[in-house]
């Protein structure tokens, strides 16, 4: 196949949708379906940012961080400006070389034989909870549900303690933090506010549990695998990656196994049929939507030439949804082939999802529980989203349930 000559690259195509407008972000598909049918890369017109909607170029960018680096921040702001800067995520936000030696040690606390003791914590807390579930009958699946679960293992493992209304605060201003500064932004600004100085005190050596994941790193930052100071910064990073992520993503897969009943009764015969089910809700509807990556220099993706320097968005639940990958993509379908490690709703290369062993645990243990426990589910409500520059995550999940 020949290669695309210089004289032969063409100019971005202009999109004029605001992606952050609050329409779009209660219901993001026909600017996702848009944002691919444009190019692909385009020129999104309202912030003056490049972005790719699609399965392979979101991936080809994601990989490729000599092309395309972290380092300005993973939001849309360019966090090396003056009055934008804040400080990096050391795990999220530095490259390769830098990078390489941080993650590696990450990874090795994150060991197989420390995520499997962990498990047995989530599968005790799940229990305890669907056994909730099936006294209460009929519940909010969010708040009573998937919240509360993760706010009572994940801390556990990680080590931190995160009460449920300082740390959906901090989530929500991490995450709107990521998008413009539009009320959305503003308004999860001042809502944090008064749990900045808790955040920051509760990611401290001083304040996390023995033989937990925070404790782990700390003992690695002792040994010397950090700078001083990067524990804390990675501790920070987990907490607000580990905890809305997840909770959305088990929200979703609950939601489309109550709108399939077939699909609910396939789990229900075979609980480890849960495993499929969570990378089929993350891959209908990626937590994250959004990530950014820079442009070092003058570049190209797909025959569209890219000035240096640029912010470029890559949305992951249109990648998650591209037609040009996936066969019947707004379908949701647990039995759908070559899933796991398909879908970019974790990322991919270097900067994909470490903490991704502890989510799939975790809703591996709450949703197999539920599997095996309860016979059926349904909505008994409309579900509701809430709104957030950088996710996509439902407020309200209606759900009743019939015991086994």
């Amino acid at each position: 196949m020949s290669m695309i000559t210089e004289s032969e690259l063409q100019e971005a195509p202009v999109l004029d949708i605001d992606p952050y407008d609050m329409d779009v972000l209660r219901d993001p598909y026909a600017f996702q379906a848009a944002l691919r049918d444009a190019g692909p890369v385009v020129l999104i017109k309202p912030h003056g940012v490049y972005a790719t909607g699609r399965h392979a170029e979101a991936k080809a960018v994601l990989a490729d961080h000599a092309r395309f680096m972290t380092g300005a921040g993973i939001g849309i702001q360019d966090i090396r400006q003056p009055g934008e800067f804040r400080i990096p995520s050391r795990l999220l936000e530095v490259d390769p070389p830098d990078h390489t030696q941080v993650r590696a040690a990450v990874t090795r606390v994150l060991s197989p034989v420390a995520i499997r003791r962990f498990k047995e914590g989530f599968a005790e807390r799940a229990e305890a909870l669907v056994q909730k579930m099936i006294d209460l009958r009929e519940f909010d699946a969010v708040e009573q549900g998937v919240e509360a679960f993760v706010l009572d293992a994940f801390p556990a493992a990680v080590g931190v303690r995160l009460p449920r209304t300082e740390t959906l605060a901090i989530g929500e201003m991490r995450f709107n933090q990521s998008g413009p500064k539009n009320a959305l932004y503003h308004a999860a600004m001042a809502r944090a506010q008064p749990y900045l100085e808790w955040f920051e005190q509760t990611v401290q050596r001083d304040a996390v549990l023995p033989g937990s994941i925070a404790e782990m790193l700390f003992q690695a930052e002792d040994k010397g695998d950090f700078d001083p100071g990067v524990a804390s910064n990675i501790i920070r990073s987990f907490v607000g990656g580990g905890t809305d992520s997840t909770i959305a993503g088990m929200g979703f897969t609950l939601h489309q196994l109550a709108l399939h009943p077939d699909q609910w009764a396939k789990v229900h015969a075979d609980p480890s049929r849960v495993k499929a089910a969570f990378e089929e809700g993350i891959r209908h509807e990626a937590p994250f939507q959004v990530t950014y990556r820079t442009t070092v220099g003058p570049t190209s993706v797909s025959g569209i030439r890219l000035d240096g320097d640029m912010k470029l968005g890559v949305f992951l639940g249109a990648a998650n949804r591209d037609p040009r990958h996936w066969d019947r993509p707004d379908a949701f379908d647990i039995e759908r082939p070559q899933l796991a490690g398909n879908h970019l709703a974790m990322g991919t290369g270097a900067h994909a999802c470490i903490g991704q062993m502890i989510a799939r645990g975790e809703s591996e243990a709450l949703l197999g529980a539920m599997a095996r426990r309860i016979k059926a589910i349904e909505l008994t409500a409309r579900p509701t989203y809430r709104p957030i520059n950088q996710m996509r995550m439902l407020d309200k999940l209606p759900l009743r349930v019939t015991p086994a």
